[in-house]
């Protein structure tokens, strides 16, 4: 078998203290924290997991990444400055609830001034309204935009489209429900499992994201019927929340 091939968790976790000593090797006195995050710092990393390590800097002028394949297995190494991982962490963009996760889980290899833990403590204390404000954001600039495309293809196709279209906007939904309850899912594969388990969600969220994780997207109107009910409910869950998609007259600017 080409790679990746099988790893133990006490393998990965031996070559993710090799490559922290790398790093302290090459930044000295630099090296504010190294912590490893994702599925090995959740344990809940599989045999083909990869490693995917964190080193912060105190200064750096622009963040990088190393990502390498050894043949067996694959790394990845992020570095970047205090400021700019803590600017990070106190983002909220669409995609908060699938990013942030790492934040929250990070295992630490080297933090003597605990790091991670006050990055953690950051992450978790950003107002209310920042969410709000994504949510809002969300529902225009992608929420909006899909639904328009599903209604031009009833019109115009291409129907070979609506199972990817109905993939982003359950996926989409997911995201918006994650930001209005301040959660942050797994992975990307219980996107939708993790999503459906809120109580606070749309009319039509559930059965979009049965009929996504089903596969049976091959017929073409109860996509559009599926994706249009799930609209709806977004729509009048959307006004019960607060939640306004800003439409006017003129050009806001």
């Amino acid at each position: 078998m080409i790679g990746p091939r099988k790893v133990t968790r006490e393998e990965r976790i031996k070559i993710a203290f090799m490559i922290a000593n790398q790093l302290l090797e090459k930044y000295g006195s630099e090296v504010k924290a190294i912590g490893i995050y994702g599925s090995l710092a959740r344990k809940t990393d599989g045999p083909f997991s990869d490693i995917e390590i964190k080193c912060i800097l105190n200064s750096l002028e622009d963040g990088y990444c190393y990502e390498w394949t050894s043949g067996d297995w694959k790394a990845e190494v992020n570095v970047d400055s205090v400021e700019d991982i803590v600017e990070e962490a106190t983002t909220v963009e669409e995609d908060w609830p699938l990013t942030h996760g790492q934040f929250f889980s990070i295992l630490p290899i080297y933090d003597p001034e605990e790091f991670f833990q006050e990055l953690r403590q950051k992450a978790s204390s950003v107002d209310n309204t920042i969410f709000k404000e994504a949510i809002c954001k969300t529902l225009v600039e992608e929420m909006y935009e899909y639904i328009g495309k599903l209604r031009n293809i009833e019109i115009q196709g291409p129907e070979t489209f609506l199972p990817t279209l109905a993939i982003k906007i359950a996926t989409t939904g997911a995201m918006i429900l994650g930001l209005h309850n301040k959660r942050y899912f797994t992975t990307s594969a219980q996107v939708l499992p993790e999503a459906i388990a809120f109580t606070d969600k749309p009319e039509g969220f559930d059965a979009l994201c049965k009929m996504v994780m089903s596969g049976h997207l091959y017929d073409s109107k109860k996509i559009v019927d599926v994706c249009e009910n799930f609209w709806n409910g977004l729509w009048d869950w959307s006004k019960e929340n607060g939640y306004i998609i800003h439409y006017s007259n003129c050009v806001p600017f």
